[in-house]
This record gives structure tokens, sequence and C-alpha cells, in this order.
């Protein structure tokens, strides 16, 4: 089974920018659709964004015009570009990766990202 590893969490202050990548352990063009979901304390589980093999992106409403995902698929990794970060965006943020956009097969193990002054 694939294995995801995520890098590139931390704090960053509101209004800032922060990239989150994921190396899969195998051909990431196997791999119908890879994503990024997010938990925030206290919270549900929310789509943050996903990326098809052929690039077709898909994003939650709540980082729509903000967050970028992109894959590459010759390097393994899918990354996440977060802009104009707000508080509300402190979250665990975790790798995915599955057989559709409603199958998630592989989670990784998620990253903090915290924004605060």
């Amino acid at each position: 089974q694939v294995q995801l590893m995520e890098s590139g969490g931390g704090l960053v202050q509101p209004g800032g920018s922060l990239s989150l990548s994921c190396t899969t352990s195998t051909s990431m063009a196997s791999i119908s659709v890879m994503g990024w979901y997010r938990q925030a304390p206290g919270k549900e589980r929310e789509l943050a964004a996903r990326v098809t093999r052929g690039g077709s992106a898909d994003y939650g409403n709540s980082v729509k015009g903000r967050f970028t995902i992109s894959r590459d698929n010759a390097k393994n990794t899918v990354t996440l570009q977060m802009n104009n970060l707000k508080a509300e965006d402190t979250a665990v943020y975790t790798c995915t990766a599955g057989r559709s956009y409603y199958e998630v097969d592989v989670w990784g193990q998620g990253i903090q990202v915290t924004v605060s002054p």
C-alpha cells in the first residue's frame, strides 16, 4: 500500500503563505485522486482540496481563491499552496490518496498548520 509523507507545516502569521507537500512511496501516476483534508480543533474534518491524475482540481468553499493544489506525477509530489491565511485555517492537514473523488484509500499522518500573530 502506498505511504504518504507530508512536510511543510508550521506557524505563520495571518495574511501569510505556507506550502504543504506530500510525497508518495510509489508512483503517483497510478493514483487517481490526491487530496488534502483538514480538521480544526472541535470541528469535523473537511476537504481542503483534491486533484485528479489529469490535473482537475476541486476546493472546499472556505479555501477557494486562496489555496491552490497541484501534482507532479514525475516527482510523486502533490503540493498545497496556501495564501492569505486566516486564523480559521489553523488545523491538522492530512494528505490523501484515492481511487475517486469520493473514495479515499490512504491517509497520511497529518501535519499541523497554525495561523496566529
